[in-house]
């Protein structure tokens, strides 16, 4: 069982998608183990993308991600971090796959609707930012059976 980290941006908020999103998520099988709507903190987004530090957009990231309520989520299934990102598609909305949410509801590369985390260690450091322990919550749904051999 594999988790990952998703972020509906501003974006996706302040356009009423967070429903829509959530729902492709879901049917694609990947399980809710965490949801939260928050303000991020400056604090928190510095952290969050720390590795960006330095860089021209590392700022205007910095301060979109802050703008705005966003709403974290836990997801956790088989190859969770891929089937994730093939379901928000390419960073950049014109190149990612039709059907895909960047596809459908992105506008640009920053205001792209929804962050993912890219792999492994990358989304235990995001969860860990977001999440405590305790509120992530492993569970079966009566349809898990139907997703996996």
């Amino acid at each position: 069982m594999e988790r990952t980290l998703i972020i509906i941006k501003p974006d996706g908020v302040q356009r009423g998608l967070v429903g829509e999103v959530i729902k492709r998520f879901e049917a694609r099988g990947l399980r809710i183990a965490g949801l939260k709507l928050m303000q991020i903190s400056r604090e928190l987004a510095e952290a969050h993308y720390a590795e960006h530090r330095g860089k021209p957009f590392f700022e205007g990231t910095v301060q979109f991600i802050t703008s705005s309520p966003v709403v974290v989520m836990c997801l956790e299934g088989p190859n969770a971090i891929a089937a994730a990102r093939q379901t928000m598609g390419a960073t950049r909305p014109t190149e990612a796959a039709p059907g895909s949410i960047r596809a459908d509801f992105g506008l640009d590369i920053s205001r792209n609707i929804v962050h993912g985390s890219d792999g492994p260690e990358t989304a235990a450091r995001e969860i860990a930012l977001y999440f405590k322990p305790e509120e992530l919550i492993s569970y079966q749904r009566a349809g898990d059976v139907w997703l996996k051999e």
